[in-house]
Formats: C-alpha cells, structure tokens, sequence
C-alpha cells in the first residue's frame, strides 16, 4: 500500500490530536489472530464509503482497507473480495496518499 504517515500535521483530514477519539476495531486474520486496529481515513468511491485501518501495535505496517456498510443505523466493516473494488479503492487511496505526502 502506501507509506503514508498519520500524525498531528499529516494533512489527512482527521485531527489526531484526540487519542481518546479513535475508532479502535478488533480484527481477525485469516489465521485467526486479532489484532486491534485503528480507522485512520475514510473516503468515498462509487457510492460506498471505505475506511483505511492500521494496526495498533505497529503502525508502520500498511494497512487495511475495508467497505462500511450500514444496516439498522449501525456501521460495520466489510472486507472486499471483488478484485476489481479492491484495485480501484487501493489505486484511489495510493493516489490519495501520494498527493498527502507532496504537501
């Protein structure tokens, strides 16, 4: 994915000056391991909303990119197994990333 760097002055869109504001999200792998992550970005596509998450415990890695969905006026996230949305929301974001990082 990208090497963008979230912080105070990152030019995200989201102030990360509040750490009790995080969206913290429990995630398991395909191995079963959870890992706590961190919403960090959404952005729209399509007219689906997605959300960028990183892990808690290493934020260096890349993160994941997940659709949320709504349901009852509840929000949940949903892993995207269609290639085709997942190479147009990774481009999308890549690209969302890389303008950030200019700045």
């Amino acid at each position: 994915m990208s090497e963008h760097q979230h912080g105070a002055d990152c030019g995200c869109g989201h102030d990360h000056e509040h750490e009790q504001e995080e969206h913290v999200f429990i995630v398991t792998n395909d191995e079963g391991e959870e890992r706590e992550m961190v919403m960090v970005y959404t952005f729209e596509s399509e007219g689906n909303v997605y959300a960028v998450l990183l892990d808690r415990q290493d934020p260096e890695q890349d993160g994941v990119i997940f659709r949320i969905e709504e349901e009852n006026d509840e929000a949940f996230l949903v892993g995207i197994d269609d290639d085709a949305e997942w190479d147009r929301v990774t481009a999308i974001y890549e690209e969302i990333a890389r303008t950030e990082n200019e700045q």
